[in-house]
């Protein structure tokens, strides 16, 4: 199969997002298929090869490290008539959403689209940020939802939500897999001298983009209060963001900077694997996840984790079986969750071991890309049989385009309308 990825954010971009688009594509690739990620152009440097085309955007969003496409009309059309996709794959429903749709319409394309984020609790990089944005922006991600032929949802959790607020699409929950190899060779001493960590320290570790959605202001409260009571504990952080600084600023208000051990951006390859193997135990206390990732990565490099009960989370982490599950939080229980892994004994912590194992092999990236596939072969077959065996005359190509410019701007209308008029501010907090 073709298959054509359009996605708002792509590497050199650090995120979920990324990472997934990223990852699957070169499973895809490995299965035999053709992929071609479409992308806004980021920042920095980067060498993309022959298989990544980038659109024209605006960089650095409202502040933010996202990038966001500009409309440029036909900008594609000629790649797209060299590589002849089969299929759509749309990993947002806002800005290259809306052109996976347009896409679609005029070549008789199926779309899947992957639920990838819980989009009201991003609204803050938004200008006007408000509950009625928060409101819009879910009601949309949902009639986008509706309008293509199959949804991924990351995790159960996910795929529920997506039940209660009105996706009618098939639906089918397939995580992220991870790509073994990535992890389990890496060299934790060596992560521990590039750090200055001691051989023999207690390392409680985080790895993500540091972000104020991610919840790093209680994290970090709660890992310092950990360190401020047992000397030979570290914290290593890995990852970039505007919370880096709140992070530091916490550390150093508990007296325990010395123990804070910060990436100097984003780490990648061995590198990153590396970091995960100096790592004790993971830490994690965001909710606002559609699937964390970076659990499963931790436990594909044997690292069992501390976190929150949340979407995306319960899905990986089993409470004292491959780590804590906390159902609030509160510090104190983050704190004692951490002293419980700290104080197994030998027999308890290989044990814990052996279930992080059995968790990784559950998300390991070959089991998902079979999955992705089988739903691809599912609307791709679908769509043949629906489509009129005769050939389509330009009017009807007309009328079908036609029809979802349509489609899209009552999708805004309406839940703009919803937005303001509609549902109490507090039920889509409510439904999370």
């Amino acid at each position: 199969m073709n298959i054509l990825m359009m996605t708002n954010t792509y590497a050199p971009h650090v995120g979920g997002v990324a990472r997934s688009v990223e990852s699957f594509s070169d499973a895809l690739r490995q299965a035999g298929h053709r992929v071609l990620v479409v992308s806004p152009e980021f920042e920095g440097e980067y060498n993309d090869g022959p298989d990544v085309v980038r659109v024209p955007a605006l960089q650095r969003f409202n502040g933010g490290d996202f990038s966001v496409r500009l409309p440029v009309p036909g900008f594609l059309t000629e790649r797209l008539h060299e590589f002849q996709p089969d299929l759509i794959h749309a990993h947002h429903p806002f800005l290259m959403g809306d052109t996976a749709q347009r896409i679609a319409a005029k070549h008789d394309l199926p779309i899947v689209f992957t639920h990838h984020t819980m989009y009201e609790q991003y609204t803050h990089y938004v200008p006007g940020d408000s509950p009625a944005l928060a409101r819009f922006v879910v009601r949309l991600a949902t009639e986008f939802a509706n309008r293509c032929d199959h949804v991924i949802a990351p995790s159960a959790s996910i795929g529920q939500t997506l039940d209660e607020r009105g996706v009618a699409r098939p639906v089918t929950v397939i995580p992220t897999g991870v790509v073994a190899d990535r992890f389990v060779h890496g060299n934790g001493l060596r992560a521990r001298q590039r750090f200055h960590i001691p051989a023999e320290a207690f390392v409680i570790g985080h790895v993500g983009r540091l972000a104020p959605e991610k919840n790093l202001r209680f994290l970090a409260g709660a890992v310092c209060e950990y360190l401020a009571d047992h000397p030979t504990a570290h914290f290593l952080v890995v990852g970039s963001g505007p919370c880096r600084e709140t992070i530091c600023d916490i550390a150093r208000t508990r007296d325990v900077e010395a123990r804070l051990h910060c990436s100097a951006g984003d780490l990648g390859g061995a590198d990153l694997a590396d970091a995960y193997q100096a790592m004790n135990v993971f830490a994690f206390a965001s909710q606002s996840e559609t699937q964390g990732m970076v659990l499963a990565e931790a436990m594909t490099a044997g690292v069992p984790v501390v976190a929150i009960d949340a979407p995306g989370v319960r899905e990986v982490v089993r409470d004292q079986r491959n780590g804590r599950l906390l159902q609030n939080a509160d510090e104190r229980q983050f704190v004692a969750a951490l002293d419980w892994i700290h104080q197994l004994s030998a027999e308890q912590r290989q044990q814990l071991d052996d279930a992080v194992a059995e968790t990784a092999d559950d998300f390991s990236m070959q089991r998902s890309c079979d999955r992705l596939i089988h739903v691809y072969e599912d609307v791709v077959k679908r769509q043949r049989r629906e489509s009129s065996p005769e050939e389509e005359n330009t009017w009807s190509m007309i009328l079908r385009q036609i029809e979802n410019e349509w489609a899209l701007l009552t999708s805004v209308t309406t839940s703009l309308n919803d937005a303001l008029f509609g549902d109490d501010p507090g039920e889509v907090s409510e439904r999370q």
